[in-house]
C-alpha cells in the first residue's frame, strides 16, 4: 500500500485560499456583521498581500483571524454553501480521472489543502471519499478564536505533515505520490519517491522537466 497526497487549491480547483473566505465573510447573520467583517478583511488585505509573498504560514494565520467569532454550526452550515457554490463550479472536469486512477492503483488518496477541514471533507466526499490534511480553527465554547490549531497546513510544514502521515500509517515514502502546481509545494513533492506537477507555476514546470517528473495539464480539459 502506498498513499496519493493531493494539494488541492490550483491543482483540482481553480480557487485559491480566499474565495471561500470571502464567501464566509459576505455571508453572516445579518447585513451589518458582514460589513463589519469585510472591512476588517480589507484593512488587513495590505499585510496579507505581504505575508504571502515572505511566508505562506504567516499569510494563513492572518486569512483565518478574520474567523474570529464565528460559531462553529454557522461554519459548519456554511461549509456547505461554500462548496457548492465556490468549489464545486471551479473543479477541473479531469482531476475527477486523475484521483480515480491513483484510487484505481490501490493507493489511499490524502487531499492536502491549507483550506479549512469542513471544507475539504466536502471535497473529499465529492470524489469519492480520502483522507483529509487541512486547516483547523481553534474553538472555545464553540466560537472561532481566530486562531489556527498546529499543525498550520502551509509552505514547506506540509511535507513535515505528510512525512507523519505516511509513518503513522506504516507507508514507505518512497512508494508514495504527491501532486502539486506550485513550486511553493516543492517541499511536500520532494519526500515522496512519485512526485508530480499539475497545472504548474512556471518554476515548478521548469524543475518538473529538470528531474523528468510527470507533468499533468488539467486545465487544457476545463
Amino acid at each position: 500500500m502506498a498513499a496519493c497526497y493531493f494539494d488541492v487549491d490550483g491543482t483540482l480547483v481553480r480557487t485559491n485560499l480566499i474565495q471561500p473566505t470571502v464567501y464566509y465573510l459576505l455571508n453572516q447573520g445579518t447585513p451589518v456583521q458582514t460589513a463589519l467583517r469585510v472591512g476588517k478583511a480589507l484593512f488587513r488585505a495590505p499585510r496579507m498581500a505581504y505575508a504571502e509573498l515572505l511566508d505562506r504560514r504567516t499569510f494563513n494565520e492572518l486569512l483565518y483571524s478574520a474567523y474570529a467569532g464565528m460559531s462553529e454550526d454557522r461554519l459548519a452550515v456554511l461549509a456547505d454553501e461554500v462548496f457548492d457554490s465556490v468549489l464545486r463550479p471551479s473543479l477541473f472536469p479531469a482531476a475527477k480521472d486523475l484521483v480515480e486512477k491513483s484510487r484505481a492503483a490501490g493507493h489511499e488518496v490524502v487531499f492536502v489543502s491549507g483550506a479549512l477541514d469542513w471544507i475539504v471533507r466536502r471535497l473529499a466526499n465529492h470524489f469519492g471519499g480520502g483522507g483529509v490534511i487541512a486547516n483547523r480553527l481553534e474553538m472555545k465554547a464553540g466560537i472561532a478564536t481566530g486562531k489556527l490549531l498546529k499543525p498550520v497546513v502551509a509552505g514547506p510544514e506540509k511535507a513535515r505533515i505528510v512525512r507523519d502521515h505516511a509513518r503513522e500509517r506504516g507507508y514507505d515514502l518512497d512508494d508514495c505520490f504527491a501532486f502539486s502546481d506550485s513550486y511553493s509545494d516543492v517541499p511536500m513533492l520532494s519526500v515522496v519517491g512519485h512526485p508530480a506537477a499539475v497545472n504548474p507555476d512556471k518554476r515548478l514546470a521548469l524543475l518538473a522537466r529538470a528531474y523528468s517528473w510527470p507533468l499533468f495539464d488539467l486545465t487544457a480539459h476545463a
